[in-house]
């Protein structure tokens, strides 16, 4: 019996930016007694079932943007005799949809990193389970990836998880929902061992995978104190100090290593914070900035952002203490106008920020947004080829809408070209340059340029036109720009890096 882990993807672009780290987790979670797993990422290369045999396992995990095409794996892997077990956030939230789409023989809800021992073994006694409950296990059960299985070369980035979990509660992301509002951090010490071995492969720029790095924040704290609240005060101050233990323990590794995240904006505020992120040489962050009006926050269930110049200033704030933001913004809100597009840009322009990403309103399932939207179109719902609009991912993408939720001011493809306008004004070419002072060498320079390119190539083209020959040049263009941005981020491997000393954390304990 083999084991297959597959990452499914419509789209190959040779080089993956950031490695799927699920994929090495799961390869952990495999009992030593059924060998290695092979490793397949199809946004490297399309997955070949001829290699799949009667009695091997394929387990697959799926996001709502992957599960057709996971699908189209499950059932080729079925028909060639395999068993079949899905995981991931889609599989935790439709596993009816799995089994009778994906031809599922199991299904994992929730994490699975005990789990899919289990279903394993089932498997190999025949008797796979419909449904393997992982659950939401303890942050001391977070099982260290297999990067040893990591073929050398194919990613920009390598990737670690602190935590998992978001203490927020914004309408339309679904983590704090399906990894829970409280957050489950690991200790800093397993989190360094990865990093160490990852560097010593030659990976120097690290994705820290986190659904929030910064999980406590000061007015958490305030909140508490003035609730006369004594233990929960002590068991966030508990976190607090275990972010900086962790981060202090960034701070000792080789100084060329840059590492990256998504926070929250409050950060911005905490000033000790982004000091101690600076000398972890955290240089990036994904800041979920989403609208730059008060009502657009307020749409989002968002409005602890600020809006408008206090905006700018808080996110300028960020990269003067050091850390660059890549902003997300989201349109197709309510509460956009025509205006609504220019104004983000030169917000965007304003704030300084060095990468930015703008996509459409999607109601994703599991969020507010997508129950909101699936009860107000009731029986109404429009279809494509007999499937309802509100089960979108099962439409082809050639067919598939750009928009799901009407606007009371602008059409869906008003809405799509006005936003890729956007896309086209914040990464033309001498705005790229410009903002490309933020590093000090012509080499580096070169590299940001040619970064930004593809990212623009990756996630605006491919994701946004509605024309297929543009949606091709653009994945040509960035499979032709990601070999040699590749190169731009390795680094000569470090075998002989050692891990900094360990001590006893403070962290075990508040939590005993």
């Amino acid at each position: 019996m083999r084991v297959y882990l597959v990452n499914p993807s419509d789209v190959a672009f040779g080089i993956g930016v950031i490695t799927p780290r699920w994929l090495f987790v799961l390869a952990a979670a495999t009992p030593a007694k059924f060998g290695d797993p092979i490793i397949h990422d199809e946004t490297l290369e399309r997955f070949d079932p001829s290699v799949i045999q009667k009695g091997d396992v394929v387990g697959i995990g799926v996001h709502t943007g992957n599960a057709l095409r996971g699908y189209e794996i499950g059932k080729m892997a079925r028909e060639r005799g395999a068993w079949v077990i899905y995981g991931g956030i889609h599989a935790t939230l439709f596993p009816d949809e799995v089994r009778e789409l994906g031809q599922a023989h199991g299904v994992v809800d929730g994490d699975g990193d005990g789990a899919w021992g289990e279903a394993l073994q089932d498997c190999a006694n025949g008797t796979p389970q419909p449904l393997y409950k992982g659950g939401r296990i303890a942050a001391k059960q977070f099982i260290k990836a297999r990067w040893d299985l990591l073929s050398p070369g194919r990613y920009m980035w390598a990737s670690v998880q602190t935590l998992r979990g978001c203490p927020k509660h914004c309408s339309f992301c679904s983590v704090w929902r399906t990894d829970g509002q409280a957050p489950r951090m690991r200790e800093a010490d397993p989190v360094i061992e990865e990093i160490v071995q990852l560097r010593r492969m030659g990976y120097r720029f690290i994705a820290l995978a986190d659904d929030n790095f910064y999980p406590v924040t000061l007015t958490d704290i305030q909140l508490a104190e003035r609730q006369n609240n004594a233990e929960r005060v002590a068991e966030l101050k508990a976190l607090r100090a275990e972010r900086f233990r962790l981060m202090d323990k960034l701070s000792q590794l080789p100084k060329d290593m840059v590492f990256f995240t998504q926070i929250t904006m409050e950060a911005a505020e905490d000033l000790e914070f982004l000091a101690a992120m600076k000398k972890a040489n955290i240089k990036g962050a994904l800041v979920g900035v989403e609208a730059v009006t008060p009502e657009g926050l307020k749409a989002v269930f968002k409005d602890f952002n600020l809006a408008g110049d206090n905006l700018a200033n808080r996110l300028q704030a960020f990269k003067q203490n050091g850390v660059h933001v890549l902003g997300s913004f989201i349109f197709g809100l309510p509460t956009d106008k025509p205006d609504t597009f220019a104004a983000t840009a030169e917000l965007a322009e304003k704030a300084d920020i060095t990468f930015a990403q703008f996509v459409m309103m999607t109601p994703f399932p599991g969020t507010v947004d997508f129950e909101r939207w699936e009860k107000n179109l009731g029986d109404s719902v429009q279809k494509v080829d007999g499937i309802p609009v509100t089960r979108y991912w099962l439409i082809p993408a050639e067919k598939r809408p750009k928009m799901f939720t009407p606007h009371p001011l602008m059409s869906s493809d008003e809405i799509r070209e006005r936003t890729q306008g956007v896309w086209d004004r914040f990464y033309r070419g001498a705005a790229i340059w410009k903002r490309s002072n933020c590093v000090k060498t012509l080499k580096a320079r070169l590299a940001f340029f040619f970064i930004s390119k593809l990212y623009r190539q990756m996630y605006a083209n491919t994701g946004i036109s509605t024309d297929s020959a543009r949606r091709e040049s653009a994945t040509k263009w960035a499979r032709m720009l990601a070999k040699p941005c590749q190169k731009l981020f390795s680094a000569k491997p470090m075998p002989d890096l050692q891990v900094p000393g360990q001590t006893v954390s403070p962290f075990n304990v508040v939590n005993a």
